[in-house]
């Protein structure tokens, strides 16, 4: 299938699930293609389209999408969904004619990406956790090149890791432009900025866990704190009483839009471990506390943690052992020796890869031009 020339220029139609973590990577590389001169669309689901403030430079297409639910009902309505998905997507591809069709996970951008593969158009599927998702894992072996975010991700065959790239997960400019900012000042007795964000699940239990731990600090020691905290707004008025009576100094956001300089002005971070988080957060060479989500089958979260906590730059805490006792004695480290800090910041900068969207932007530009080698 010839691709579209609209003067010189070649279309990459990108496909992602419906979160900021298929999101966030799509639209990183969005703007490396569109900086080489290269026309870029996205396609994604309703969730998607609520982060149509990141398509300013794109047009955003919705496409059904749906997965097997339990029970006969769900399984045939998510085939109905899946297979109007497809349709959806053959008609789009052959009217847009793309050059390439870049998939970064999720159900929503299976029809995309396979729809491509059927009509044998050059494909990239871009994985961001430790272990395959579902989608990637079945639409792998029929890609034109696997992009990985970390060194080992496991559910992989032998044939498909031929193919595959070490390209890292593609965050931000302005946070990518953190790998080379030094780590704030940290002293002995003086401040230590506390920067926690997450999404509603992870909200609650942070709010749940870290205010009522860190009353139980000394005052000497509270004086030295500057919380910055994602918080739900049902849970804020008790979250920011619990910090008032304490004289623990902290800001508190259901959203925050300038992520780039929390990161900046952080000494720790203390989050969820989604692939998107920890791109980021290495990216800007912070140390973190990261508390993965437990719910997934492949505890996905877990193994994303554990490749910056192996390399030192950040302490894992399961969720059940995330508790008051535990977050106490670790920030108490902290305070009394912020070099610890230190030196964990260096070490989370090693596993960071600012370079990930233009890395990922050489793969797909070679397969546009038809650089097969």
């Amino acid at each position: 299938m010839n691709t579209r020339p609209i003067g010189d220029l070649k279309l990459i139609l990108l496909s992602a699930g419906g979160t900021g973590g298929h999101i966030m990577p799509a639209q990183a590389l969005a703007r490396d293609l569109l900086s080489r001169g290269y026309l870029v669309e996205m396609v994604t689901d309703r969730r998607g389209m609520a982060y149509t403030g990141l398509f300013e430079e794109m047009r955003a297409h919705l496409i059904s999408a749906g997965t097997l639910r339990p029970g006969l009902k769900g399984k045939v309505a998510g085939l109905a969904a899946v297979g109007l998905g497809l349709f959806q997507a053959f008609r789009l591809i052959r009217r847009l004619k793309p050059a390439v069709v870049v998939g970064f996970g999720g159900y929503s951008s299976f029809p995309m990406v396979y729809a491509a593969q059927l009509l044998k158009i050059p494909t990239v599927i871009h994985e961001q956790n430790a272990i395959i998702g579902k989608a990637n894992a079945f639409l792998a072996s029929r890609a034109s090149r696997i992009a990985l975010s970390l060194p080992a991700v496991s559910g992989l065959d032998d044939a498909d890791k031929a193919r595959a790239v070490l390209t890292g997960n593609p965050v931000r400019p302005e946070i990518a432009a953190l790998y080379t900012a030094p780590y704030p000042s940290v002293r002995d007795n003086g401040a230590l900025r506390i920067f926690i964000m997450g999404g509603s699940q992870a909200a609650r239990v942070f709010a749940d866990v870290v205010p009522p731990t860190l009353t139980r600090l000394p005052a000497d020691y509270k004086a030295r704190l500057h919380i910055v905290q994602q918080c739900r707004e049902e849970d804020q008025e008790r979250v920011r009483a619990l910090y008032a009576q304490s004289g623990i100094r902290a800001d508190l956001l259901v959203f925050f839009d300038d992520v780039a300089t929390q990161l900046r002005e952080a000494h720790l971070v203390i989050a969820r471990s989604g692939a998107s988080t920890v791109a980021e957060v290495t990216a800007a060479g912070r140390p973190a506390i990261f508390v993965p989500y437990p719910h997934h089958k492949d505890q996905q979260q877990k193994m994303n943690a554990e490749a910056v906590a192996d390399a030192g730059g950040a302490w894992m805490m399961t969720e059940s052992g995330f508790t008051q006792d535990a977050l106490l004695a670790r920030i108490e480290t902290f305070l009394q020796n912020p070099q610890t800090l230190f030196r964990a910041a260096e070490k989370s900068r090693s596993c960071g890869r600012p370079d990930a969207a233009r890395k990922l932007g050489n793969l797909v530009t070679a397969l546009a031009s038809g650089w097969t080698d």
